[in-house]
């Protein structure tokens, strides 16, 4: 899971497995494999970087903050 921003601000947690794919278009769209898609601010690395992250404490095992 990912926490990201919506474009009104509000904070939004996507499940990082669901995700389709991500465009760039200016702001930010995410798609799930769900059809429903997410407009946020985050840049392209900030979403790539927590994906690794959330994925990277799975593996290790540390699946809570």
């Amino acid at each position: 899971m990912v926490e990201v921003t919506s474009l009104n601000n509000e904070m939004v947690i996507i499940n990082s497995n669901l995700i389709e794919k991500i465009e760039f278009i200016p702001e930010t769209k995410i798609t799930l494999t769900t059809g429903r898609y997410y407009l946020i601010k985050e840049s392209k690395q900030e979403i790539v970087d927590m994906i690794i992250n959330y994925n990277r404490k799975i593996f290790i095992g540390l699946t809570t903050e």
